[in-house]
């Protein structure tokens, strides 16, 4: 197979693992940058062009892997959307991506499937500030930028003066934001579940350096490998596939009423979970695209 593989970042872990196994299963795999793409958008012959250091080419793949990064998701699902168009197969869909980059839109999206989540409360009017805090419980309490990923703009207001200082600063940003009940049990850990498929073929138990209260490993967090319950397996595929993702990290926070669902990543990335877990997971990734693609392109069916 040709597989183009949608990554600013040809140095990145996760893309030369995907390049490595994708060669090793004797494929022809090609790193894009997404930027550098532009497309002729027509009904009889959709097309993506591909242009880099003066060289140009029309891109021709059989399936493509996007890793496209938060800050260019409009252009990098807009270049994938065009390839969705000319029949090509992608293990996520556009709308999927786009779908759970949106916070606000994938915490709506999982409450409609009925998936348990920490309590959640959005609001425009200055004066629902304190009711907003009142929603989740009071302090301490997480507010979330809405488009933020990597644990970038999510912070933790300990007490009710600062949650309202930190909303109303939100506010006078013109910033979108959620608030959020702050899960104290959980103690600074969460479990990243990576789903491919209708599986979860990996999981690992991520806890925040000292003074930290954000599990990211590139915030120093650490990962050690986690045994699942059966509840908290089904409640990982359960969310992928109400955001329908078909390779995904959905990361679970373990509380006193339950595990509850913190986010559903759509570009997981792959150094945490291969070392923490010892799986090969870049080859279970071409793996499954070898076989997923054999049904056919995406038929671009995403809603919400």
């Amino acid at each position: 197979m040709k597989i183009g593989i949608l990554s600013r970042g040809p140095k990145l872990y996760s893309t030369k693992r995907l390049i490595e196994e994708g060669k090793a299963r004797g494929h022809d795999v090609k790193v894009v940058d997404v930027l550098s793409c532009y497309m002729n958008i027509t009904s009889n012959k959709p097309t993506v062009y591909y242009k880099r250091r003066g060289k140009k080419e029309r891109l021709k793949f059989d399936a493509v892997i996007p890793r496209i990064g938060s800050s260019v998701t409009a252009y990098g699902t807009a270049i994938l959307r065009q390839f969705e168009v000319g029949n090509v197969y992608s293990i996520n869909e556009s709308t999927a991506i786009s779908r759970s980059r949106d916070k606000l839109r994938a915490h709506q999206i999982l409450a409609h499937k009925g998936i348990g989540m920490p309590i959640t409360g959005y609001a425009n009017r200055a004066d629902a500030t304190q009711d907003l805090i009142e929603f989740v419980g009071g302090a301490p309490l997480i507010v979330k930028v809405i488009n933020s990923t990597q644990g970038k703009g999510v912070l933790l207001a300990e007490t009710e003066k600062a949650a309202e200082s930190l909303i109303n600063a939100f506010r006078d940003l013109e910033a979108e934001f959620l608030v959020q009940e702050f899960i104290k049990e959980a103690g600074g850990s969460d479990i990243r579940c990576f789903v491919i498929g209708n599986k979860v073929i990996a999981a690992m138990q991520r806890t925040a350096k000292e003074g930290e209260f954000r599990s990211n490993l590139h915030i120093g967090g650490t990962a050690e490998v986690v045994k699942l319950t059966s509840a908290e397996r089904e409640l990982a595929i359960k969310a992928s596939k109400a955001m329908g993702l078909d390779l995904a990290g959905v990361d679970i926070v373990r509380s006193n009423h339950g595990p509850l669902v913190l986010e559903v990543n759509s570009s997981p990335g792959l150094e945490g979970i291969e070392g923490a877990s010892g799986k090969n997971i870049a080859a279970a990734i071409i793996k499954y695209i070898e076989e997923d693609s054999q049904k056919g392109p995406n038929r671009m069916t995403g809603k919400g």
